[in-house]
């Protein structure tokens, strides 16, 4: 293939990514998907998976497509970032979609890791005579779609371990809870809980702070709510609260499979992120530093301790705070 067919090849793909993300927060527990339908070196279709139970992203870019472009798409290209789907589900196979429109080339950014995709949508096409091209800007698909992965490859949720410490490096005032993050931050801090599925914090952080762990301060859903306790005792208000409580992280994983729940915030205390990152039980990592905040106390809990050998990806600033991330990749 030549360089400038490579070059087209990434710049449809990049649409298709961008319009993918247009789906974040409705398509779940589907993922993220983009199409783009490219006839003459202009693009006649598009569209992305907008809403669970409803059209693929393939099904809404044919939709698109004008009457006096049907006629082109015998000598089209489609482009789609993942794999296109083989099997009944709530919605027909695209894959067969495709075959019935005469589409001539499709290229996929990745294949679907799902047990019932894992290739037989490119098998089907390929059987049927259509030039199929994978893997094109296949990283960056990979990384859209982490949670969706993560889930079907390492039957788990994506987890996110996140914090707030100080200058020093204290997530707590003698034990007792500390106001670290800034309005905006605490914002921050909501928006993320809307974005994932669930969100977890240990026992001793229940009941010292009974933390409502919902969306306030963000438009969107508030994610399932767990506590980890190591007993078999409960706290009854936590209870009321319609927290989910497990005794093991063999447990938690199971209710999020059963839920399909594929991502996870972890917002406990120091004992239970350690928890995590001591098995390797971790995706992402953010920290929250107050930067000009010290605090020298015996008895102030320290912050848990970064796995060796990660080094952070990016910072951000935000209010006189360092938002710092770290990927378990």
């Amino acid at each position: 293939m030549d360089k400038n067919q490579i070059a087209l090849d990434e710049k449809f793909m990049r649409r298709c990514i961008q319009l993918a993300k247009c789906g974040r927060n409705l398509s779940r527990p589907n993922p993220m998907v983009g199409c783009v339908i490219v006839a003459d070196g202009r693009m006649i279709g598009e569209g992305y998976h907008v809403r669970c139970g409803e059209g693929h992203a393939e099904v809404n870019a044919f939709a698109s497509v004008k009457a006096d472009d049907e006629k082109l798409l015998s000598q089209a290209t489609l482009y789609v970032s993942l794999e296109p789907c083989s099997h009944h589900g709530k919605t027909p196979p695209c894959s067969d979609l495709i075959v019935r429109k005469g589409i001539r080339r499709v290229v996929v950014g990745c294949i679907d890791p799902f047990a019932e995709v894992q290739g037989r949508g490119i098998e089907r096409l390929r059987n049927a005579g259509i030039d199929v091209t994978v893997g094109v800007l296949e990283a960056e698909c990979r990384w859209l779609n982490r949670r969706f992965f993560t889930f079907h490859q390492k039957n788990r949720p994506y987890i996110i371990l996140k914090w707030a410490q100080t200058a020093d490096g204290f997530i707590d005032r003698d034990g007792k809870p500390l106001a670290i993050s800034t309005p905006f931050t605490k914002m921050l801090v909501h928006k993320l809980r809307a974005e994932e599925d669930a969100i977890l914090v240990g026992r001793v952080t229940d009941e010292r702070e009974h933390p409502q762990l919902n969306v306030r301060e963000w438009a969107g859903k508030s994610p399932v709510r767990f506590v980890l306790s190591r007993s078999e005792e409960r706290d009854s208000r936590s209870e009321e609260r319609g927290k989910i409580w497990v005794n093991s992280f063999e447990e938690l994983f199971r209710e999020c499979r059963e839920q399909q729940l594929q991502s996870l915030i972890v917002e406990g205390g120091r004992e239970t992120l350690q928890s995590f990152i001591d098995q390797d039980l971790w995706d992402e990592i953010r920290v929250e530093t107050a930067d000009g905040f010290h605090l020298t106390a015996d008895k102030s809990t320290p912050a848990p301790l970064l796995p060796p050998n990660h080094k952070p990806t990016f910072v951000e600033q935000y209010d006189g705070h360092s938002m710092t991330y770290y990927y378990n990749r």
